[in-house]
């Protein structure tokens, strides 16, 4: 796989925990097994394009008060919608 950050063919799919701010803005959440990439070569690890808009749609759709503050990335991916798609993605 190759790295987005510096190109190298080092980067592998692995599965960590990421912070992420609440879209208003009042606090952020532990979201624990991420599904992520991590480089060998310069050591960065991130989550692709398609994880992030995933977890930016999903916390703006779901009831966030009903969060704790920390999540599994795929317990916050089945939590109850109040919207089915995000009208405001273009």
């Amino acid at each position: 796989m190759v790295c987005a950050w510096c190109g190298q063919h080092e980067a592998k799919e692995v599965s960590c925990t990421v912070y992420w701010e609440l879209p208003d803005g009042t606090s952020a959440i532990e979201i624990t097994k991420t599904p992520g990439v991590k480089c060998k070569s310069c050591g960065m690890e991130y989550q692709t394009d398609e994880i992030i808009e995933q977890i930016e749609d999903q916390l703006l759709l779901i009831d966030t008060n009903k969060l704790e503050k920390s999540v599994r990335f795929a317990e916050l991916m089945n939590m109850k919608r109040l919207l089915k798609y995000n009208y405001f993605r273009f």
